[in-house]
């Protein structure tokens, strides 16, 4: 309910209908306190949950635990048969597909099936029966026909949830709403560290398991697992389908294809083993489809829904070269031979976007692609600076954690899109904890003379750190100068904020897309209400965003009615 622009939260208005309701709450109850991975009660103690909706089929998810020692990351427990069941109707009177799979310690005990032939846009629930207890219920939705004439989609866009960082109020406010098709979670789903590694500003609000940091298989199961228990979290999965990638943090910090910024082979062991696990648990615990098996397995990947929209999800952790170094090390960030993306992603994601059909080109994009950089200047200062003093011809950036990093890169996407005369692109991004609305410039010095390639709408973090508690300062006192600086050099940032956790709401219809910023009030209250703050929307054949007055209406639409 919104009132004086608030999100109260009191109320699951709705949350997953009848029987759902009370598994779900029954759920939480078994997690108060502590909710530790390591709840010693036989069940489906993780919950359930669904993910990469296509027209004709759609992943659900679980987890059984057989026996109060087979625990998460235990390697033990008996090998179990589970029956799954997909109907039109969440009291399961008209069934549609069913089957049976098995659970064991090869897979954690976790259960994923790719259920197929399904309708296309229709909604759907499901459950798992196993050791005489059935799952709770849960709620999905396929993709609708690849040729359907939508009127508009409508996404929740989260990252960077980190448990010690405080509660996940962010998941629950969006599992009140019944206006979503799905939620983008752009990496960051849990956080690798140990006790204290990565808290709030006033230490940890709650506290990890494993109590160091992850690094063996077991380790990351168990992570996972904990992160599953949240009620937040479980019922936000069980009530809408999930389309994810991940970023560094489900591995180590500042991740790349031969290591890791934060990885010490001398105490943490080899680096392809630890990646090698923290990949095998993301797949066992996530509702993802993975392209290809072992070591060829690829997580990047593309959902079309109808005529209006097509999104492809990105990797930029696995196939990326390691992060130029601070100080001097800006001066490779723009070596050709540099890649954020390696040259198989890039070639797949330039041919889709060059040749899609779709009105609208999304892109999930774990990690920012406008420039920061300091300064932007025209190409012809530029050139000389360069010469002389070895700056890079795109400006100084502040993070080359970010495409800033790999410039040669963007500038191939830029390219391709500018090229072929590509119209409509949005990147949805994640990583930086922090809001913000930016159009895409094909010159920055030259903004908006040069014209522009995209948009990119960029969402906070559900609850790891800001600007504000980096610094130890109030909330909107020493971030507001920074945000201005940002704006004055770059002047094709439009939005910034800098300070707050919450979420992004996310439409794409004919007319045109808008994002909403949702702000949380405080993430250490597990009860913490939601805020409208901010929109901006990029109206069709533009590239360029500007100002919202008003948030979509919760009311005005509902998945699978075409309106």
């Amino acid at each position: 309910m919104l009132e004086n622009n608030e999100i109260t939260g009191v109320s699951r208005r709705g949350v997953l209908r009848g029987s759902m309701v009370v598994a779900v709450a029954g759920l939480a109850g078994a997690t108060a306190g502590r909710a530790s991975a390591q709840t010693p009660t036989p069940g489906f103690v993780h919950g359930v949950a669904s993910g990469d909706p296509l027209p004709d089929r759609v992943i659900i998810w679980t987890r059984i635990t057989p026996s109060a020692d087979a625990l998460p990351g235990s390697g033990v427990g008996q090998r179990v048969p589970l029956t799954w069941q997909v109907a039109t109707d969440p009291d399961f009177a008209n069934i549609a597909r069913s089957g049976t799979a098995n659970s064991g310690t090869a897979t954690d005990h976790t259960v994923k099936v790719d259920v197929t032939g399904l309708r296309p846009g229709t909604e759907y629930f499901y459950r798992f029966t196993a050791l005489g207890q059935t799952s709770p219920v849960g709620r999905t939705r396929t993709a609708p026909a690849t040729d359907a004439d939508l009127s508009r989609l409508r996404f929740g866009v989260v990252s960077c949830s980190n448990w010690e960082g405080g509660y996940f109020s962010s998941y629950r406010h969006l599992a009140d709403r019944d206006d979503l098709d799905a939620i983008v979670h752009l990496g960051d789903y849990i956080y690798e560290y140990g006790h204290g590694g990565y808290g709030a500003r006033d230490g940890s609000v709650r506290l990890h398991d494993p109590a160091h940091d992850i690094v063996s298989l077991a380790d990351y199961r168990i992570r996972h697992a904990q992160y599953k228990t949240d009620p937040d979290l479980m019922a936000l999965h069980a009530k809408v389908p999930f389309i994810a990638t991940w970023d560094d943090h489900e591995s180590a910090d500042n991740s790349y294809d031969g290591g890791s910024l934060d990885h010490d082979p001398a105490t943490d062991g080899e680096w392809g083993a630890r990646r090698a696990a923290s990949t095998q648990a993301y797949f066992e615990w996530m509702p993802v489809r993975v392209n290809g098996t072992g070591t060829d397995a690829a997580l990047y990947r593309r959902f079309q829904f109808g005529n209006l929209a097509e999104l492809s999800m990105l990797d930029l952790r696995t196939y990326r070269d390691q992060e130029a170094s601070t100080g001097a090390g800006w001066r490779t960030t723009n070596d050709p031979d540099r890649t954020i993306t390696g040259r198989a992603q890039m070639d797949w994601l330039t041919s889709g976007i060059t040749t899609s059909s779709a009105q609208w080109k999304l892109v999930g994009n774990p990690v920012m692609i406008s420039p920061v950089v300091f300064p932007p200047l025209d190409d012809h200062t530029m050139g000389a600076i360069t010469e002389m003093v070895g700056l890079p011809d795109a400006g100084i950036p502040y993070n080359t954690d970010q495409w800033d990093g790999y410039t040669a890169d963007r500038r191939r996407l830029f390219d391709a899109i500018s090229g072929n005369g590509v119209g409509n692109t949005v990147f949805l991004t994640g990583d930086i904890h922090t809001s913000w609305a930016c159009d895409l410039p094909v010159n920055a010095a030259d903004y908006p003379g040069a014209g522009t390639v995209g948009t990119e709408f960029i969402v906070p973090s559900v609850t790891s750190s800001n600007v504000d508690e980096l610094l130890g300062v109030p909330p909107r006192t020493a971030s507001i100068a920074v945000e201005e600086a940002f704006k004055a050099m770059n002047r094709h940032l439009r939005y910034v904020e800098l300070d707050s956790n919450g979420y992004g709401v996310f439409e794409v219809n004919k007319q045109g897309a808008q994002m909403d910023w949702f702000y949380v009030s405080d993430v250490t209250d597990p009860h913490a209400t939601a805020r409208h703050a901010m929109s901006y929307g990029v109206a069709d054949g533009t590239q360029q965003t500007h100002p919202v007055a008003a948030p979509l209406d919760p009311a005005s639409y509902r998945p699978g009615t075409g309106a």
